[in-house]
Parts: C-alpha cells; structure tokens; sequence
C-alpha cells in the first residue's frame, strides 16, 4: 500500500532565516578548482566500475598520446 501524503506542503525555507551578512559565491571558487565534473554515457560508465578505474585509464590512454608525439615522423 502507498503510504499517505500529508495535505500540507512544508515550505523549503523557514521565513525566519537572515541572510544579511551572507557573501554570494563565497566558497565557488575553491570549488571549481578542486573538481572537474565530466557526465559518461551509460553505455561508457558500463565499462568503469568506479572513479578510480577511470583515472586509471586516462592516465594510460595520456601516456600513450604523449608517447606518440614524441616518436620521430618516419
């Protein structure tokens, strides 16, 4: 059975809160610096059974990249 919703909706915010010494974008900075977010395709994300392994391999696939501009033009 489905659990009952309640008739009333909670507000997200209490009306009480003061924001007046608050600094917008305060921490968005340090942030972005420390995380780069990237969004894999499902199909992609399969092959990955977590961060580390992704790490893992494009280091290796960079590696490789970087080998191979270094060898001469034949």
């Amino acid at each position: 059975m489905k659990k009952a919703t309640s008739k009333t909706a909670v507000p997200a915010m209490r009306e009480n809160y003061d924001f007046a010494g608050g600094v917008r974008g305060k921490y968005a900075r340090r942030s972005a610096q420390g995380t780069n977010v990237v969004l894999l395709e499902p199909d992609v994300a399969k092959a990955f059974p977590s961060a580390a392994a992704v790490n893992e391999s494009l280091r290796a696939l960079a590696g490789i990249i970087r080998r191979r501009k270094e060898l001469p033009a034949a």
